[in-house]
């Protein structure tokens, strides 16, 4: 068999990212280019965003009723990250002491849940927690309660679909934490004399901390825009950043303030994975000054 010719590879190459250019340019450039064009122009009933440009749209992001929904949104997604993070810490550590093809197995039975879609997991949820849900009639059924519980519609129940939705995402860069973490120093500090809490503290969560950082922002990101789980689960009263968009497309259709969200939104994002790269970085440092120091 005849070698491949250099230029018959690089043709390929070439060929590949230019339909890796062109895929992205169609459907990630250009669709933001359009959202931020259209934050800028005014509404307009009949055509939705007309001339002239302004920052009219932007100015009502900064208005005193949207800064409730903005802090009530990041008060549930910063409380479903933090739940995921307890739930998924020692899950993670537990599946990452186990032999590779028992931690495939569990990785695989903790996945199979969620190759259905989202919504209608989160319509489980919702017969799960209503008044004759199967929660509420076991608890009736028992004798522990005597009237159901108002769990539907509650900051509660909205918490619930978000940990439940999002908590694989926290597991998966645990694991990969964890994997990286050697036995030998935790058996060293242990020959040291370094208790149990003495080893977590000083050892298992500084070299951990990457994967909790990166844990936390792909749930926490996340959580601010499901807006399908707050209208399930949560009612007019908890709203997320996701329904205010949501209704300015399709509800109250004033695109160039929706856009004018969506970029905000976008930037926040931004500025919480540039937060994640500096500490990362500094988590990183102070691993190798301790490495020097040892």
């Amino acid at each position: 068999m005849s070698r491949p010719d250099f230029g018959q590879v690089l043709s390929f190459r070439q060929l590949v990212i230019t339909l890796t250019l062109g895929w992205l340019t169609l459907m990630v450039i250009a669709p933001h280019a359009l959202v931020i064009m259209t934050s800028f122009m005014t509404p307009d009933t009949e055509h939705l965003a007309v001339w002239p440009l302004s920052l009219e749209s932007y100015s009502k992001v900064l208005q005193p009723i949207y800064f409730d929904v903005f802090f009530h949104s990041l008060w549930l997604s910063a409380v479903a990250t933090l739940v995921c993070l307890l739930i998924g810490y020692p899950f993670a550590y537990i599946l990452a002491k186990q032999p590779p093809w028992l931690r495939a197995v569990l990785l695989v039975l903790m996945m199979v849940p969620f190759w259905t879609n989202s919504l209608i997991r989160t319509y489980a949820i919702k017969l799960i927690l209503g008044k004759k849900g199967l929660i509420n009639s076991l608890l009736v059924s028992t004798g522990i309660i005597e009237q159901p519980i108002t769990m539907l519609y509650t900051e509660f129940a909205v918490i619930v679909g978000l940990v439940y939705v999002l908590l694989p995402f926290m597991v998966l860069p645990l694991i990969a934490s964890f994997e990286k973490l050697s036995a030998d120093l935790s058996e060293a500090s242990k020959d040291l004399g370094a208790n149990a809490a003495q080893r977590f503290i000083h050892i298992v969560l500084p070299l951990t901390a990457p994967g909790i950082i990166a844990g936390c922002l792909i749930v926490f990101l996340p959580a601010m825009g499901m807006f399908y789980v707050a209208d399930l689960l949560g009612g007019a009263k908890n709203l997320l950043l996701g329904n205010v968009i949501k209704n300015q497309f399709l509800v109250v259709r004033d695109w160039p303030f929706g856009s004018a969200f969506s970029i905000t939104l976008i930037v926040m994002m931004a500025a919480m994975l540039w937060l994640y790269v500096l500490a990362n970085r500094f988590v990183q440092r102070r691993g190798g000054l301790d490495d020097e120091n040892l």
